[in-house]
């Protein structure tokens, strides 16, 4: 059982206990072209993205490397998704996508971090207080960063997180824009996520309206069966950059990896499975309602692709260089 802490939800003091050297109420916020502290990085309470979940945003992460300098994972792509996001909202960011990417690297050097999690926002503020899309020329961008170990579970034991099945399911594609990274999505998956945590469990997975496996509540997923890789369609689930990393690396060593429709009765009856994604990174499941997925132990396939992304994302393999941009 997941122990609780005292706002009843899941103790995982990896990723919620203050870090020693960094204090969040300390830090600095990239604000417009402005670095500006903590406590004065503000929006209006008016904000349309705030009443109506027009923002799009980015999680990223900036990883430690073997030459003792930061490197942002897949700069790049999570930036240029970001500038998708915001255009298939109907909006645009008001910067290049290089300058966004100077501004992730002045914002880590501003707060003296040599690893963490970097959040880059685009929202509008108060002009408009309808449903009526803001003018693109009104959008505004914010970029944080902090510290941010494990997000489900500090992964230092050979087990997998366990995880339920939720009630919610993913909106249908032609009701939602699932290629998008917006705001206004994850409410479907604050409530799935609520769900997992009110059963004692550490996430959860949604399924599609035809009641298929869809993914977590912020993650892809994938199912390992007789060697073979499969993971749900692209087609109504965010295209995650860590997922493209993981398909990218299980085909360099020799695996069959093929988007499938995927069954609740495949994820129980599955050699191994497993959460790709920024905040989660590689994730093991080792129980998926109630029922174990190799004896709750992480798989050797998972194993391997793991070692191999441990090895991109610490730049100790020249293969994987093109993916770090060095601060």
């Amino acid at each position: 059982m997941v122990p609780f802490n005292n706002q009843g939800s899941p103790s995982r003091p990896d990723n919620q206990s203050p870090a020693t050297a960094f204090q969040m109420a300390e830090s600095t916020i990239w604000m417009d072209g402005v670095l500006t502290p903590y406590g004065q990085s503000q929006i209006h309470v008016l904000s349309h993205s705030l009443h109506y979940g027009s923002a799009a945003f980015e999680g990223i992460r900036a990883y430690k490397t073997s030459s003792g300098k930061p490197a942002i994972f897949r700069a790049r792509d999570h930036v240029e998704r970001l500038f998708r996001s915001m255009a298939i909202l109907g909006g645009s960011v008001p910067y290049s996508v290089d300058q966004v990417i100077a501004a992730i690297g002045d914002v880590i050097k501003a707060n003296h971090l040599d690893e963490c999690y970097i959040r880059p926002i685009a929202y509008f503020g108060p002009e408009v207080k309808g449903l009526k899309l803001p003018l693109a020329s009104s959008m505004k961008l914010a970029i944080a960063v902090w510290p941010w170990g494990k997000y489900l579970g500090d992964g230092s034991a050979n087990k997998g997180i366990r995880v339920k099945i939720a009630s919610f399911r993913r909106p249908e594609v032609g009701s939602s824009l699932p290629w998008a990274k917006l705001s206004g999505n994850y409410l479907n998956s604050i409530m799935a996520r609520r769900e997992a945590t009110l059963a004692q469990v550490d996430e959860a997975i949604l399924l599609d309206q035809q009641g298929f496996v869809a993914e977590g509540s912020g993650e892809n997923i994938f199912v390992v069966a007789n060697k073979k890789i499969l993971t749900p369609f692209a087609c109504n689930v965010l295209q995650g950059i860590t997922r493209e990393s993981v398909i990218e690396i299980a085909s360099k060593l020799g695996y069959s990896v093929s988007e499938a429709l995927i069954s609740r009765n495949q994820l129980y009856d599955a050699d191994e499975v497993f959460f790709t994604g920024t905040a989660a990174e590689i994730t093991p499941i080792g129980e998926v309602d109630g029922r174990l997925i190799r004896g709750g132990v992480v798989g050797p396939i998972t194993k391997e692709i793991l070692k191999v992304f441990e090895g991109a994302i610490r730049g100790t393999s020249d293969e994987w260089e093109e993916w770090l941009s060095y601060v």
